[in-house]
């Protein structure tokens, strides 16, 4: 009896599995025929919605459809018993990047207090929101910030983060820049990195400056007060 009991159980899961499969399967041909742009889908998962399925394209861009790829559906996925908004959550841990991977050997440091904790951050020298964050990152103390140059919003970013990384003491003049608006000496070396920076950058999509992140991998785009980034730094965990 048993016996039966557990074969008929293991019958049911082959069947719900096939039929898992199979379902995956039609989303995909449907949703590659009719749309050229999903030809190549990363990943077909089921949510907690009844009928509702998740399409993982681009390594992070989510969309959701039904169960034969009819429908598509771009918008946020919330859970409104949890008050969780699941497509946020989805995304930040696909973004997510393993601090170890960075390539710290493009960053210059500024240490605050003894240093201890660790966080990197990719700035634009114009940005007017990296101005604002670098004035409330002087209330927080004890980390060291790995600071990658990341000129994207135009020539003249480009032509002041060379100076910077070309400066004797790259801490001192980048934050005489972003805190005093003093103006970047002239300066001359070897500024690859920039571009290494910004491939990079578009490999794992930072689009905007500032962008933080932090040792347990966490991803922050924006600028965020110092309250905020003491609670990603207390939270953080390699």
């Amino acid at each position: 009896m048993k016996l039966s009991k557990l074969a008929c159980i293991a019958g049911l899961l082959l069947a719900s599995l096939g039929s898992a499969v199979a379902q995956e399967a039609a989303i995909r041909k449907n949703l590659a025929e009719r749309l050229p742009a999903f030809s190549k889908i990363d990943e077909v998962s089921k949510t907690g919605m009844n009928g509702l399925y998740e399409v993982r394209v681009n390594e992070s861009d989510i969309f959701y459809t039904d169960a034969d790829g009819s429908y598509l559906i771009q918008g946020i996925l919330i859970d409104t018993k949890a008050k969780r908004n699941l497509t946020e959550e989805r995304i930040e841990k696909l973004s997510a990047i393993d601090f170890a991977a960075l390539p710290l050997k493009d960053a210059f440091k500024v240490v605050h207090g003894n240093g201890k904790r660790k966080m990197a951050v990719f700035e634009d020298p114009n940005c007017g929101f990296c101005k604002r964050f670098e004035r409330d990152m002087q209330k927080v103390n004890d980390v060291t910030l790995y600071m990658f140059l990341y000129p994207i919003l135009g020539p003249d970013s480009v032509e002041k983060s060379k100076n910077v990384w070309c400066a004797k003491d790259k801490g001192k003049v980048w934050q005489d820049l972003m805190l005093r608006d003093v103006a970047v000496p002239k300066a001359s070396c070897d500024t690859s990195v920039l571009e290494r920076n910004v491939e990079f950058g578009k490999k794992h999509k930072i689009t905007g400056t500032p962008t933080l992140f932090f040792v347990d991998g966490t991803r922050v785009p924006g600028a965020i007060n110092a309250q905020q980034v003491e609670k990603y730094l207390t939270e953080a965990k390699p």
